[in-house]
């Protein structure tokens, strides 16, 4: 089987405050955004009248879904929750120039656990939090 990376789905409080960040602070293109439900929703999503918003972002080859949920309602998860805990634990945004992008962004109040780290390879990488307390990895390497 030869598999490769789509996008990454996130269950977002507010799609909005989700947007400015994805599409304003990290740059990426919205491909759509329009409400959600029904039949195939239900059916793909294990849920019974699931319905709310979604976004999908593209950066390159790299893609974002964003829901926002109106139905279920959605159990807040906690914004520190350490990435030992079981499930997924954080996606990974390679970046060009890492301390370029953490200046930025820290400037406009995302968190990070550190600065950018170098880690044998000559590669770069840092983690932060997306406004829902979502980790992910901003990478730089020698390689796109």
């Amino acid at each position: 089987m030869n598999i490769s990376m789509n996008h990454v789905g996130i269950s977002v409080s507010n799609i909005d405050r989700s947007l400015h960040f994805y599409r304003d602070l990290l740059g990426m293109e919205v491909l759509a955004d329009e409400a959600f439900g029904g039949e195939r929703y239900d059916a793909i999503l294990g849920l019974c009248g699931a319905r709310g918003r979604v976004a999908v972002l593209r950066q390159g080859q790299f893609q974002v879904e964003l829901f926002e949920f109106s139905v279920p309602t959605p159990i807040h998860a906690e914004a520190d929750r350490p990435v030992s805990n079981l499930g997924i634990s954080h996606f990974c945004i390679h970046v060009a120039d890492i301390d370029e992008a953490y200046v930025r962004l820290k400037s406009a109040g995302v968190r990070f656990h550190c600065p950018p780290i170098e880690f044998p390879g000559a590669e770069k990488a840092t983690y932060g939090r997306d406004p829902d307390g979502n980790a992910f990895e901003l990478l730089q390497t020698s390689e796109p």
